[in-house]
């Protein structure tokens, strides 16, 4: 294999085909971005999220062996993008194991696709280093792994011991599958591959992750065996094909370095000159990778827009602040839905999603930067309000950023317009109370989201199994009253609520929330079977299923019907969640709230009583 140039799409067939044809998985299709009956994240961050039932024993439609490009945002690092290795968006190649094979099968695997020549990548083993899980008081040190690699020939030096912090993966909640992991580096420099592996070398790049999933963290924080023991692999796409072309960041790829050009030429500055500085790279990627999120998240199926809640205000605050660096590099225009019209053509192929829903993408980020640039605007007029003495201290600059989003540099800009200003600018001091300010609203804001999404990974308590069956009888509910445009759009259920998001333009009146309830309680008191059938996702049409997010499904589907017979029925769906058997568990249906989610988007609150 040509480790000089690989496409991405050639990437990600290599990698399914490796596994499909070699190894006997099955390819299933990446989840939406934003997870299904899932608390605890607001977007879709590992592979594992929409095969968290299975890993806890539920039987997959498509078997024991599975494959997947999963779409993935993760946030936590937002302000380090700009370096060279962090992304909010990125795609994860995965290889998964529900109670089949297990550590040396699994190593064994990740090493032949790793230096196979004809099947694989072809790296060299010289320039390959691995770690394994120490071992503490809640598992033992991970020998077994250890004894695999250094069977396929990986010297004792290039194999480290880590603790839990390096070599341990989930859960992604408080509580969940979780277990030791090996991780495997690749040596990335020009430089002479040293012959022992030190992990704090950032020449070696870290490029797959074999989790062994064998235990249970419990809500006391205590772990127990899981009766069926899992695999759960994750390579970063982008961070290997930036090694497989030479490159030391994704920037390098082909799927940044059309979006840096057309930065450069809206920016002014020519594309073949002398690299710029290195505020303008910086810059550069934010734009490049925040777009690249912001064009995703709105082609997804859950249709997220901007707003100033949960996943609508991250999605806000990465166009934002791709706007805020626009204008940094020389960028005066609207310039955000070109950038996503160049994503849409780059993944259009990969991801027909984009291309289904690019005028929403393209419509949506062109009113969010001009509601940005109104936004822009009243901060300036506050800026003239405000007394001098203000207009110096790091504080305020926090608080027009927080309040009307307007940049500190911004704020820098118009203190140089004013000659005493300036005479009187700690500029140190300035930026040390605007850091404060910030630090402590990220701390607030991280307490606020542990509170908020506190609770396991994909619950599956009695509560949360109960409620999710309601959301299948609130919305057929829905459709009778509102018409059959009425589509889910998102949920979300803990043991105490459910939330329901589906489409619909208007506000609901009193009546039909009323009527909504009658019907739903009506099911419940009628005690109702739940049957689950596994068909394919044509059978489950034709039988007259409705098939929410039907890209997340694969071949075989299971569908779950709520009637007297799986033919008189009064709900069928295509769903992979926790369901009960008779609806007479349910108790008392009452809806406590309906209002708008978003354009197009209503979301109703409701519980069981």
């Amino acid at each position: 294999m040509n480790l000089n140039y690989m496409k991405a799409t050639e990437l990600r067939k290599l990698y399914i085909d490796f596994f499909v044809k070699k190894h006997g998985h099955v390819e299933i299709p990446g989840a939406s971005l934003v997870p299904e009956n899932d608390p605890t994240v607001l977007f879709t961050t590992a592979g594992m999220h929409p095969l968290v039932p299975y890993l806890l024993g539920e039987k997959h439609p498509s078997g024991k062996r599975l494959v997947d490009v999963q779409k993935c945002v993760r946030t936590d690092d937002i302000d380090e993008v700009g370096d060279d290795a962090h992304l909010t968006f990125f795609e994860m190649l995965g290889n998964w194991s529900l109670g089949d094979y297990f550590k040396e099968e699994a190593i064994k695997m990740s090493f032949e696709f790793l230096t196979s020549e004809k099947d694989g990548l072809g790296m060299k083993i010289g320039k390959l280093a691995v770690s394994c899980f120490s071992g503490d008081k809640d598992a033992p040190r991970d020998d077994e792994s250890f004894k695999v690699w250094f069977s396929l020939g990986v010297p004792k030096e290039r194999i480290v011991f880590l603790p839990k912090k390096d070599n341990w993966w989930g859960p992604a909640g408080q509580t969940g599958p979780c277990g030791p992991d090996t991780e495997m580096f690749f040596w990335n420099s020009s430089d002479p591959c040293p012959s022992k592996f030190d992990p704090k070398d950032s020449r070696w790049v870290e490029i797959w992750n074999d989790v062994f999933m064998q235990y249970l963290k419990n809500e006391d924080g205590s772990y127990t065996e899981l009766k069926q023991k899992n695999v759960d692999t994750g390579m970063g796409f982008e961070r290997v094909l930036g090694i497989l072309n030479g490159g030391k960041t994704p920037f390098e790829t082909e799927l940044f370095k059309p979006v840096i050009d057309e930065i450069r030429s809206l920016g002014g500055y020519d594309v073949g000159e002398k690299d710029p500085d290195q505020e303008k790279i910086i810059s550069e990627r934010i734009i490049s990778d925040h777009l690249r999120a912001a064009t995703f998240i709105l082609g997804d199926v859950c249709s997220v827009t901007p707003s100033n809640t949960d996943q609508g205000y991250v999605l806000r605050r990465l166009i934002r602040r791709a706007i805020r660096h626009g204008r940094k590099v020389g960028i005066e225009s609207y310039f955000a839905r070109k950038i996503a019209g160049i994503y849409v053509n780059i993944y259009g192929e990969a991801y027909p999603e984009l291309i289904d829903n690019q005028e929403r993408i393209f419509s949506e980020l062109m009113r969010e930067e001009e509601q940005f640039a109104k936004t822009l605007a009243k901060g300036l007029k506050e800026l003239e309000k405000c007394k001098e003495d203000c207009l110096i201290q790091g504080g305020w600059a926090f608080y027009m950023y927080e309040t009307y989003g307007f940049p500190p540099e911004m704020t820098l800009e118009e203190i140089k317009k004013k000659k005493e200003l300036i005479e009187n600018l700690d500029l140190d001091k300035f930026w040390r109370e605007y850091n404060n300010s910030l630090r402590e609203h990220q701390e607030k804001s991280r307490v606020g989201a542990e509170q908020k999404f506190a609770g396991g990974l994909a619950d599956h308590s009695g509560e949360v199994t109960k409620l999710h069956t309601a959301t299948h009888l609130l919305h057929q509910a829905l459709r009778q009253v509102l018409g059959d445009h009425v589509g889910q759009k998102g949920s979300n259920i803990t043991a105490e609520r459910l939330r329901f998001d589906f489409t619909h333009e208007d506000k609901m009146t009193p009546e039909q929330i009323s009527l909504v309830e009658k019907i739903v309680n009506a099911q419940i008191k009628e005690g109702l079977p739940v049957y689950c059938e596994e068909m394919t996702a044509p059978e489950a049409k034709k039988s007259g299923a409705i098939g929410l997010f039907e890209s997340k499904y694969g071949e075989k589907v299971k569908v779950f019907t709520i009637g007297k017979t799986r033919v008189d029925f009064f709900s069928k769906e295509i769903c992979g969640g926790p369901h009960v058997k008779n609806t007479s568990e349910l108790g008392r249906f009452k809806i406590l709230k309906e209002e708008s989610s978003s354009r197009g988007v209503r979301r109703i609150k409701a519980i069981l009583g």
